[in-house]
């Protein structure tokens, strides 16, 4: 059957990420922000599902499956919020009313324990490779720095790699 409103169907963002799955988690690499999420088993299987041709009720029926019991449809809308805010999706259905806003601890109220863990997506802004650079001060290296070294700016009598000596 074919979907009249493909902008229901949520799909990924699968350019300039680099992705490395583990057995519980799912680490993403944002090459385009430099930021790094790391999705826990249940946020990684509604991202992974999200290809752009499966329905919510299709993602939650793979989440069942793979719990082995009925999950509430509210843990994929967690799943697609927390993934929308962290720029891991191309293309976000329109949340029905009852599961706009919906928090963790609204979803743990509503679900009650769940077979399957509700999703989380924790974020960390990396640093680029110019933040990440080591720079040496004055005295560290036999010889003092000098224009060879990576010169701290502003350590000691080092103010640039030009003034180094």
């Amino acid at each position: 059957m074919k979907n009249d409103r493909p902008d229901q169907l949520p799909k990924a963002r699968t350019s300039e990420l680099i992705v490395k799955e583990l057995p519980d988690e799912t680490l993403v690499y944002d090459l385009a922000n430099d930021k790094a999420h790391c999705l826990n088993h249940t946020a990684a299987l509604v991202w992974k599902n999200c290809n752009g041709t499966r329905s919510i009720a299709e993602i939650n029926a793979s989440l069942a499956a793979e719990a082995g019991t009925p999950v509430d449809e509210g843990v994929v809308w967690l799943a697609l919020d927390q993934l929308e805010k962290f720029n891991l999706l191309e293309r976000v259905p329109l949340r029905p009313v009852g599961f706009a806003g919906v928090s963790r601890r609204q979803m743990i109220r509503t679900a009650g324990i769940a077979a399957i863990a509700l999703p989380i997506v924790v974020s960390i802004v990396a640093p680029t490779p110019a933040m990440a650079a080591t720079c040496v001060p004055t005295g560290a290296v036999p010889g003092g720095c000098n224009a060879s070294t990576n010169c701290c700016s502003g350590v000691g009598n080092c103010k640039n790699s030009s003034q180094c000596n």
